[in-house]
């Protein structure tokens, strides 16, 4: 993890899956903790595969089936203004899906590790209004970082 700023930022798993780029990933997790003014974090971003994330969903969630990202919010002080957790991605989904929506799937990697960094912030999307702010807020960063919107895209 890099210690030199007020974000720890870990990645693994990445090494397994062609052209994913560990430093992009830490980027697109630095703006969304940026983006909400977050104080300080330290949260480590998992690459895995779909059987991997299918058993933390139902072990943790009681889903079942794969998903494409999940968080765990590890902090002992929710309200201290700092976060500590950890993102897991799945990258068969960040795959498949990328194929379907014709984008590369390094941005569906990168859209996934956002994702899941705003959950840790506190962001819900299980109303349309929480979804869609989710949604604007994840494209932001994305265009911010010189990919373009993502989520919600036309196809290529």
């Amino acid at each position: 993890m890099r210690s030199d700023s007020a974000y720890e930022i870990e990645v693994t798993g990445a090494e397994g899956v062609p052209d994913v780029d560990a430093d992009a990933i830490r980027r697109a997790v630095e703006g969304a903790l940026r983006h909400r003014a977050c104080a300080r974090a330290q949260i480590s971003v998992a690459l895995i595969d779909d059987d991997a994330i299918a058993e933390l969903n139902q072990r943790f969630l009681g889903h079942e089936g794969s998903t494409d990202v999940l968080s765990f919010d590890l902090s002992d002080a929710p309200d201290s203004g700092a976060v500590d957790g950890e993102v897991v991605i799945s990258a068969d989904t960040a795959r498949r899906e990328a194929a379907a929506r014709r984008h590369p799937a390094a941005h569906e990697l990168l859209l996934y590790a956002v994702h899941g960094t705003l959950h840790l912030l506190g962001m819900d999307d299980q109303t349309e209004i929480g979804a869609a702010e989710m949604h604007a807020i994840e494209n932001e960063i994305l265009t911010g970082m010189g990919i373009g919107p993502v989520y919600g895209a036309e196809p290529r």
